[in-house]
């Protein structure tokens, strides 16, 4: 699996299909370890995602990072990827074609990995991975089929918790409450 993961990657690192290659500072191909029962599948690197190589490791990583210790997890314990490998300029929504540029490696990522549960993180994730479902309120906190048998749960983005701190039964932090809980406990039943 390591080895497929690493040949995959450097050819994600030379990637020049789109234009976000040249404005790029880094790849960010992944993070956590690859863990074939648990997978997050997050919309695009932001800034410091761009300079660090690494998804998540800005304001909304680190409460992803609080929102994965609330319910026992760590990174090691997550595959933590994003649907397209490079940050959009302005960190605006990716175009049709980025996100196509980039598909080959998500889906190389999911084929080598076969989670048992995809996390699918925003509204990008959730077009990208369920592109019949429209809009991350409707669609978060409920199980899906994916591909090689996956179930999987898209749940808001962490940036979208920051703008959103209220923490009253049915605001988005107490829906994400919810929907973690939910995951540990599918997690649980294959452990």
């Amino acid at each position: 699996m390591y080895k497929d993961l690493e040949q995959i990657r450097d050819k994600c690192l030379k990637c020049e299909k789109c234009p976000l290659s040249k404005s790029r500072h880094n790849v960010v191909f992944s993070d956590g370890r690859p863990n074939p029962k648990l997978m997050l599948i997050g919309e695009a690197p932001g800034y410091w995602e761009d300079m660090k190589g690494l998804p998540f490791v800005g304001k909304a990583g680190q409460l992803l990072d609080k929102i994965f210790a609330s319910v026992g997890f760590t990174r090691d314990d997550i595959y933590i990827c994003n649907t397209i490998k490079c940050r959009p300029p302005e960190n605006r929504n990716p175009l049709p074609e980025e996100k196509s540029a980039c598909y080959e490696y998500l889906q190389a990522q999911i084929d080598i990995i076969k989670p048992k549960i995809i996390m699918v993180c925003g509204n990008i994730a959730l077009n990208t991975m369920l592109p019949n479902e429209r809009g991350i309120t409707r669609a978060r906190g409920k199980w899906f089929d994916g591909p090689y048998g996956a179930k999987m749960m898209p749940i808001f983005h962490p940036s979208y918790l920051l703008r959103n701190d209220s923490r009253e039964k049915g605001s988005p932090k107490w829906l994400m409450w919810q929907d973690i809980q939910a995951i540990r406990k599918a997690y649980d039943k294959l452990v």
